[in-house]
Parts: C-alpha cells; structure tokens; sequence
C-alpha cells in the first residue's frame, strides 16, 4: 500500500541575532506530493548519502569468517561508530604501538614485523593529521579502519597485530588514554579560568558588594571574597578530576575479549609503554567497566554546575535591578527588534549548557544501569556523551575566562545600593556579645534597632546614642566603630572571613598558587 501526502511548504528566514529572533513567511510554492511506497530520497541524511555515493565498494568484514551473508545497509548504518570514534586515532595508534613492541618481546611476531607494524602506524597517522585518510563506514569503527589500512598497506604482518587483543579490552584501553589526555586540558582551562577571577579581583581590590542569602541581602563582604569563593570550588572541581584520573589510568589491554588468553603476553609491558600505573586485575572487569567514564561525567557535571552558579550570579548582577556590572561590547549581544538591549549572552549559554552535561551524565548513567559484566555493544554509546561532555565543559570555561577579562563592575551603583538592607545588623551583634550579653540577647535587641530603623526611614549608624539607649542603655559611643558597611567589614577577624586582611591572605595564597607573576599581577 503506498500512501500520498500532499504538502505546501513555505521558506522561512531567521534573523541571526542571538537574542529575540523571529520567522518570517515569505514565499510559498506548489504543492509537493511525496509516495511513501519507498522513502523519498531527500529524508536520507547528507552523511549517509555521501556514504553510499564516494569511496570504495563494501568489503568483507574482518570478523566475518563464519558468516555466509553481509549485513544490510540499514543494519551497517546503524552500527557503525567510525562517524563519532574517530577521534580516538591517536590513542588507539598508541595502543597498537606499544601492543606491537610487547608481542615481539614475547616472541610472538618476529621484529620484523615489529618494524613493519611500526612503520605503516606512523604513515596511516600522518595521513589522518593530514586529511588524507579514508574513513569507512563498512569498517565499522576507528580501529576496524586503522587495521584494514594498515593490511591494504603492508599486508601480511598487520594481520599479526590483533594477536592476543580484542576490540573489547583495545577500546576501552583508548578510551582511557582519551579520558586522561582530555582531564588534562580541563584542569588547565579550568586554572585560567581561576587566574582570570584573582584578576578581576585584584584590579577591584576593596570595593565591597552586599553578600546574599535566600537573595535577600544579608552582610557586606569584599568582592575579591566572593570571587575567590568560586576559585574554592574550581579547585575541587580539580582535585575530583585528577583523582579521577588516577583511577582511570590502569590498563586494559590484554584482557582480550573477556577471559585474557592463553598466549605468553606480558600485560605490565604494555602498561609501563601506555604510562598506566598497572594492569587490571581482572580480565572481566578490564572490558566491562565504564565507572572511570561516569566519575569522569560526574566531576564535569558538578563543575558545570559552578560554572551556571557563576553565569546565573553575572546574569543578574548585569540587569538593570541590580547594575552592578557591566559587559564589554566584545562579550556582549543586542536584540533584533531592541536597540537598546545589551545582553550577557555568553554566561546565559554557560548556565544553559550546565544542563546538557548534565545530560550526558544522565545518558551514560542510564546505559550502564542494566547491563550483564563484559561486554556488550550498548558500550558503544559511552562515547558521544564523553566526547559532547568535555567539548562542552571546555567551551565554558574557555567562554567564561573571557568574560571575567571584559567585564567592569560599576563601583558608584554598588556604593549607592550598599546603605539598603541593615548589612551591618549582624556585626552589632557581635558588639554586644563583647560587652557580655548573651547572642541570643543581642540578637533580640539588634532587631528592634532594625525595627526601629523601619519606622525612621534610616540605616543603623544614623541612629543617635540616645535612640539605641532607647532600646537598651548597653549601647555606648564605641558603637559607630561598629556599624556602617565599611567599619563591618573591618571587623571580620576569623580564618577565611571577609576582613581585609582575611581576604588579603587568601590573594596571596592563590598569586602564589597559580604562580601569577608581577605582570599579570596588576
């Protein structure tokens, strides 16, 4: 039965503007009448029709040895991972080095062949680097392409290297040495980023900001304090990434399949020659796990997390409620159809995308939840998450390091708005407490200064001695050293507090730190 549906498309235009987009109908056509008896050729992808148009005719696979029939096109379509996996060359080139050298140590190919080996892996990677390579489709995945490749080009000696190896212990040995390359990057993006905010905090040394609970004001605080509170969690978000590469950086390979092999292989050669601490102890755990690849999403995510935490607190302090900052055109977008609009786009894709790493987690979690130990072929779906996880998590830091270089924060607006809220109840409190009364006492009284204030229109340190006798006669002249948003910030004095010398210790720590030397240092 075939089936006719008869459609009048329209073209629409987007305007490109980040901001406030809209479609706009111009044009319509005749109507299209499309037989379903056998799909239109337009509903094929662009990358499956380039498949079957360019590149040499489907060969015989390289597992297919007891198979009588090829697979179908749809099937090959669907499994084949070469399209996303290919980004694993260089490790899984690695691998096949040091796999290579290990079997001739163990006399298990001839140097010869070694050298054969060696020599086409080094051509097949120049050629790759150099855009010359092939990739196929019918050869499934990266390593199915390298090893077909590297037959086509010194032929009998490749069909040696998968000796005592299986794609199931050589993929996840790529995948490791993948993990640990991109932890690498992450924590150097990770300390620009961290070196851009002391920055920013140097060059607004002193100015204080209104600190936030529930977002609702609640005591002054240095901003240099509060930038070196995010610079706290990026470097936890550090020490769970470098953790996480210490755990992942065990090796797989020789592992094989499942049940290592029988073959005198020696796996702590081909460990020390890949840089793992050891090889792993069991050959089932060795292709089944995929924990290092979860903790690794895991650390991402929460770094993701901070990094929406930041995005979301520049956001709102760039609106006009707040104005406490102010973007640089450089990192700023406008509105299609409001001229006036400035908007700090970069942070509000920061704070979007926390949530597409989330989502990988989310993928890689659900994958794993129901599979039986070795391998299974739902693995092949660990990698676009991976991949998708750390190119994310590298464009948001990259993205929020230049923001935090081309931002100005407005220092009149913020003094302007810091009388508002009572900041320095709590520090008057604490005067109190000096004087021997009890907080919960000093608590109640404060708060009927508040109250008072409420009913006078005025901040705490315009109340006169006589007004604050008024509420309890411990109040004395010494008072006024305590209130008002500067003299309470003073008076911080315990570890990791906002007094300014507090502060000015935490800054060194971090210039000595992240070694920022006098010329950055400004």
């Amino acid at each position: 039965m075939s089936y006719v549906i008869s459609l009048r498309p329209a073209i629409y235009h987007h305007y490109p503007n980040q901001g406030e987009g809209r479609l706009q109908h111009t044009h319509s056509f005749p109507a299209v009448r499309w037989n379903f008896s056998s799909p239109p050729k337009a509903m094929l992808s662009s990358e499956l029709k380039e498949s079957h148009d360019q590149g040499p005719s489907k060969e015989a696979k390289l597992w297919g040895g007891r198979f009588e029939d090829s697979v179908t096109d749809a099937v090959e379509r669907f499994s084949e991972s070469v399209s996303f996996d290919k980004v694993l060359y260089k490790q899984d080139i690695m691998g096949s080095r040091a796999h290579a050298r290990m079997l001739a140590h163990q006399g298990l190919i001839t140097d010869s062949d070694r050298d054969s080996i060696l020599r086409g892996l080094d051509e097949i990677e120049r050629n790759i680097e150099e855009g010359e390579f092939i990739w196929r489709k019918d050869r499934e995945d990266v390593h199915m392409n390298i090893e077909a490749a590297l037959t086509d080009m010194i032929g009998e000696p490749a069909k040696k290297l998968h000796t005592a190896r299986s794609r199931n212990d050589q993929v996840v040995t790529d995948l490791r040495l993948w993990c640990r390359m991109a932890i690498n990057k992450i924590v150097v993006a990770i300390k620009e980023l961290q070196v851009a905010l002391i920055k920013l905090g140097l060059k607004n040394e002193g100015l204080i900001v209104p600190g936030y609970t529930h977002l609702q004001r609640a005591q002054p605080v240095l901003l240099q304090h509060l930038l070196l509170s995010y610079v706290e969690q990026l470097e936890r978000d550090i020490s769970r990434l470098v953790d996480c590469k210490d755990r992942l950086n065990i090796c797989p390979l020789g592992a094989c399949a499942l049940a290592g092999t029988g073959l005198p292989i020696d796996r702590f050669h081909t460990s020390d020659a890949l840089g793992f601490t050891a090889p792993m102890r069991n050959s089932i755990d060795a292709v089944s796990d995929r924990d290092f690849v979860l903790e690794f999403l895991s650390a991402n995510s929460i770094l993701a997390v901070h990094l929406s935490r930041l995005g979301e607190e520049w956001v709102l302090w760039a609106s006009e409620e707040f104005g406490f900052l102010t973007p640089s055109d450089s990192v700023s977008t406008g509105s299609s159809i409001m001229p006036q609009k400035k908007n700090p786009d970069p942070m509000e894709l920061v704070r979007g995308k926390s949530a597409r790493v989330v989502g990988d987690l989310m993928s890689l979690l659900v994958l794993c939840k129901g599979l039986p130990q070795a391998y299974n072929r739902d693995l092949q779906e660990d990698k676009e998450p991976l991949f998708d996880s750390v190119k994310t998590v590298l464009g948001m830091l990259e993205v929020t390091a230049e923001f935090a270089h081309n931002i100005t924060f407005n220092g009149e607006r913020i003094q302007k708005a810091l009388p508002a809220g009572h900041l320095d109840a709590t520090t008057l409190a604490d005067y109190l407490v000096k004087k021997g009364m009890p907080f919960r006492t000093s608590h109640e009284i404060v708060g009927k200064c508040v109250a008072l204030c409420v009913t006078r229109n005025c901040q705490l340190c315009e109340l006169t001695l006589d007004q604050l006798k008024g509420v309890n006669p411990i109040f004395e002249e010494d008072v006024y050293d305590f209130l008002g948003v500067e003299n309470s910030v003073k008076k911080f004095s315990s570890y990791g507090s906002t007094g300014s010398q507090c502060v000015a210790e935490q800054v060194s720590f971090w210039i000595s730190k992240l070694q920022i030397g006098p010329t950055e240092n400004e």
